[in-house]
C-alpha cells in the first residue's frame, strides 16, 4: 500500500507576471493529473507557491491553515488604487512618521483587488470597472511578526522603497498592511515561506508526508492502515498519543505506516475519524 510517485507537493518559485492559474495549468500541461494549489498569489507576487499534485490534492485544507512568510516592500510618499504596483499611481509626498507595522490581532477590510463576493459579484470585477465598494467584509488576522529589514541612516523620502520581513495568519491581506504606513503601496512582494515549506525547496516535489511533517503523527501497524484506508474509525485506546495531546482534542493527526502517510484524522469522542484518506485500501 503506497502513494503514486506524482501525489505529493511541489513547490514553486513563482516569478512576477503570472497568475497562481498560469502556474497550475502549466504545470497540469507538463504533468498531466490532477493538479491545484494551496494559497494564491497575486500577479506582482513572486515566491513559494505550493502546487498540489494527484491524491495530494485532498490535503489543501492543512496547507491553506498555515501561517505565510513575506518579505514586503513599500514605496513611501505614494499611493496605488490596488496597493499595488500595478494600479494607478499617484504622488502625495506624504511620508509616514514611523518606519513600524502593527503586530498581533487586528481588522482588516478586504480588498477590491480580492475573490471575495459582496452581493454575488467578485470585488475584483467591480475594481476593474473602476467601482468602489464601502460593504466588504471585515476579518481579523494575526500578525506574528514584521520587522524592518533596512537600516535607517536618515529620515524616509520620497520614492524610497523600504523593506519589511513579515509572519502572517493565513487569510492576511499585506498589501492592506503595507498601507497602514500611511501614503506607500507594496511594490514588491516575495512569500518565502508557507509553514514550514520555504524557498529553498524550490523545484522539489515533496511526498505527502513530507509535506505535512508539521502535523503530529501516529504510527499505524498493517491492520490499522488497511482499516483507515477503508474509511474505519479506531479507538483511540489503540495508540499511544503523541506528547501533550489530550482524547479531547480537535488537532488534526498525520497517520502513518511506514513511509506512507495513510490518512488525516481528527480524535472524537475517543474514537479516532478519518478527515482525509490519502492512501486506498488494498
Amino acid at each position: 500500500m503506497a502513494t503514486d510517485p506524482e501525489d505529493g507537493v511541489l513547490i514553486v518559485d513563482k516569478p512576477a507576471g503570472l497568475t497562481s492559474h498560469d502556474v497550475v495549468a502549466g504545470v497540469r500541461r507538463e504533468r498531466g493529473g490532477k493538479v491545484g494549489h494551496a494559497g494564491t498569489l497575486d500577479p506582482f507576487a513572486t515566491g513559494v507557491l505550493t502546487i498540489l499534485l494527484g491524491r495530494a490534492t485532498r490535503l489543501q485544507r492543512y496547507l491553506l491553515e498555515l501561517p505565510k512568510t513575506y518579505v514586503a516592500t513599500a514605496k513611501l510618499g505614494w499611493k496605488s488604487t490596488t496597493g499595488d504596483p500595478d494600479g494607478v499611481l499617484t504622488e502625495t509626498g506624504n511620508l509616514p512618521d514611523r518606519l513600524e507595522l502593527p503586530t498581533g490581532r487586528i481588522q482588516q477590510m478586504v480588498p477590491m483587488t480580492s475573490a471575495v463576493k459582496v452581493e454575488g459579484e467578485r470585488l475584483y470585477k467591480r475594481a476593474h470597472r473602476g467601482e468602489s465598494s464601502e460593504e466588504r467584509p471585515v476579518r481579523e488576522v494575526e500578525i506574528y511578526r514584521a520587522e524592518l529589514l533596512d537600516a535607517q541612516t536618515g529620515p524616509p523620502f520620497v520614492g524610497q522603497e523600504v523593506s519589511f520581513e513579515v509572519e502572517v495568519s493565513s487569510g492576511t491581506y499585506v498589501r492592506t498592511l503595507v498601507e497602514t504606513l500611511g501614503d506607500a503601496y507594496c511594490s514588491k512582494l516575495r512569500r518565502t515561506a508557507v509553514g514550514p515549506l520555504d524557498i529553498s525547496l524550490a523545484g522539489r516535489v515533496l511526498a505527502p508526508l513530507e509535506a505535512l511533517s508539521f502535523l503530529p503523527q501516529i504510527e499505524l501497524d498493517a491492520e490499522q492502515a488497511r482499516a483507515i484506508g477503508f474509511g474505519q474509525k479506531l479507538d483511540t485506546g489503540r495508540f499511544d498519543l503523541p506528547s501533550g495531546i489530550q482524547a479531547g482534542s480537535s488537532k488534526s493527526f498525520a497517520l502513518v505506516h511506514g513511509d506512507n502517510l495513510i490518512a488525516v484524522a481528527r480524535i472524537e469522542d475517543s474514537v479516532l475519524r478519518p478527515e482525509v484518506v490519502l492512501v486506498p485500501a488494498s
